[in-house]
């Protein structure tokens, strides 16, 4: 193993917030995101940061503290599996990217944090582009600002002039390329990400060898910025763990995703919420950026190689590229509501699935998260509604626990 970050050898006394760890019978409708799973009058015990139970009211332990939430939706926690938490969703990315003081993108990622824990967000999965979320995961680790579960990224890695070269680690030969992946273990990167693509691809053969190479060397995942086939072809051939955005797929690439066993983290967030006028001119967005989304949103054969991808078996994971234009970290219900739309998950609760069950698998928390059953780590959310049956009813989370303590 990669010697840890300095700042992990630094001894914490106290954390500045910490929360108290629930002990308490849960009674509501339970969505375990196990299969299909609903329990219309259930119960969830939160016992010491674990599920004690799960089950039928009428099976429910007696003589504890218990809350009834009255018909209330109990469901586990959510995860966002691409976001960026020092890019606020309101100002132009490059601008913010290159302008923002350190402090700044300190604030940015703390409130962002608070935005993510509001809306039933336990684990975010930031994907750089610069180092900013390291020192975000340093400060959550260590109790100076509570936030959800992290896994960064550090500095996403691209070829010289590449793709958003203006915010992200360039390198240039196979030997910088593997510099750039140490300097990030050495700060403490839970997963390498990489710009394999633009209009074209990037990288040579022996530059992507050596950045996946030097990740696996490591034992770190490596993800990949892929938009089209013949990228996604090529990370995937070339050892990647995880495609991001996905696009355009032959049969031939869909199979090989299969047979690797890579999963795709879709983010159709930004063309969704830049597609609504009104949201779109309040924030900025240009006229000609809005209709290129509305043609794009109303053109559904764009999507078919995910849609197939899906179909065929491929693990299709919930991200929301938070932090881009328009998309606010608190904005979950139009990524997941596109993903049922469009194909991608055949219903509700396969959307809840994709950022809940498949999204720990993801992100290696599949024996520990992502459902509620007995056993498992207590992250878990209230939500006033059906999400279920209405996918709006996300936008109204009244509780969420980490560990069982409660965030929110």
């Amino acid at each position: 193993m990669p010697e840890p970050a300095a700042w992990k050898y630094q001894k914490i006394t106290k954390p500045m917030f910490e929360a108290q760890t629930e002990e308490c019978i849960f009674l509501g409708r339970v969505i375990t995101c196990v299969g299909d799973e609903v329990i219309e009058d259930g119960f969830v015990h939160l016992k010491s940061g674990k599920i004690a139970a799960v089950g039928k009211r009428g099976d429910a332990p007696s003589g504890m503290k218990t809350l009834d939430t009255h018909g209330k939706t109990l469901m586990p926690g959510m995860m966002n599996s691409h976001a960026h938490l020092s890019w606020d969703g309101i100002h132009e990315l490059s601008q913010q990217s290159m302008f923002d003081a350190p402090e700044i993108r300190a604030y940015k990622a703390a409130g962002n944090m608070i935005k993510s824990l509001r809306a039933g967000i336990t684990l975010v999965r930031d994907l750089g582009v610069h180092n900013a979320n390291l020192f975000t995961k340093q400060a959550v680790a260590q109790g100076i600002f509570p936030g959800p579960r992290l896994l960064v990224s550090g500095e996403s890695i691209i070829q010289t002039g590449g793709h958003t070269y203006w915010v992200c680690r360039e390198a240039s030969g196979a030997d910088e390329m593997r510099r750039a992946v140490r300097d990030q273990v050495k700060q403490g990167a839970d997963l390498i990400k990489i710009m394999a693509c633009h209009d074209t691809l990037e990288f040579t053969d022996d530059e992507l060898h050596a950045v996946i190479d030097e990740a696996h060397r490591n034992r770190l995942p490596i993800t990949a910025h892929a938009t089209y086939n013949d990228c996604i072809a090529r990370v995937a051939e070339f050892g990647i763990d995880c495609v991001e955005h996905g696009g355009s797929m032959t049969d031939e690439t869909i199979q090989l995703l299969l047979d690797k066993k890579l999963p795709v983290v879709t983010t159709f967030s930004a063309l969704v919420i830049q597609a609504n006028e009104e949201i779109a001119r309040a924030f900025g967005i240009p006229e000609w950026k809005i209709e290129e989304r509305k043609r794009a949103v109303a053109d559904k054969s764009r999507f078919d190689g995910l849609v197939r991808a899906a179909k065929a078996g491929v693990p299709i994971v919930f991200g929301t590229d938070a932090g881009s234009p328009a998309v606010e970290h608190d904005r979950i219900v139009p990524e997941l509501g596109f993903m049922v739309e469009v194909g991608v998950c055949t219903n509700n609760l396969d959307a809840l699935r994709a950022i809940t069950a498949r999204a720990a698998v993801l992100n290696g928390f599949g024996d520990t998260l992502g459902t509620l059953e007995a056993g498992k780590l207590a992250d878990m959310i209230v939500v006033d509604g059906k999400p279920d049956q209405d996918l709006m009813a996300l936008e109204k989370v009244e509780m969420t626990f980490i560990d069982g303590k409660r965030m929110h």
